[in-house]
């Protein structure tokens, strides 16, 4: 008699304590709704008037890049080109994903900002991952570049060179 009654309070307290665990989802539908708030107070904006600038024309000299890339990180990776493009030694990933669709999704946001995006492939530990390209280059310097002015629209921006 006096196993079950152990037994029975063990089962009582246990029930209690998992009872009382915190929903995720309870967490994401708030920050979704934060996240929806958010974005219709920015959409509501006053008229603003125009007034015309008269300006001067631009003198353009040659800028000389003293950009220095050697502290950069960049992942090595074997991949594969899906589809078509010109893919150089170093790329700006901005995208990794495990199905290709979502992979397309992404690279066809970037087509209408006006990138000339690409997909590659390339086999890792989590598997089959496909990477969208949003800029190739030929040199280092010029794709970090490319990646820090990326990384605001797109923060988990990174490099990948291309190993044969």
């Amino acid at each position: 008699m006096k196993k079950f009654l152990v037994f029975g309070l063990g089962l009582c307290l246990a029930l209690g304590f998992s009872s009382c665990k915190s929903s995720e989802s309870a967490y994401r539908k708030a920050y979704e709704k934060a996240k929806a708030q958010e974005t219709v107070s920015t959409e509501k904006t006053e008229p603003v008037t125009v007034t015309p600038v008269v300006s001067t024309p631009v003198v353009t000299t040659p800028v000389t890049s003293n950009y220095d890339a050697s502290n950069v990180s960049v992942r090595q990776e074997r991949v594969t080109l899906v589809g078509s493009g010109d893919l150089k030694d170093y790329s700006v990933i901005v995208g990794s994903f495990s199905l290709e669709a979502n992979a397309r999704g992404l690279q066809q946001r970037l087509a209408s900002q006006g990138f000339n995006s690409m997909i590659v492939s390339a086999n890792t530990d989590k598997g089959l991952m496909y990477r969208v390209i949003a800029a190739s280059y030929a040199d280092k310097a010029s794709a970090a570049q490319k990646r820090d002015q990326l990384i605001g629209a797109y923060p988990g921006a990174w490099l990948l060179y291309r190993t044969y």
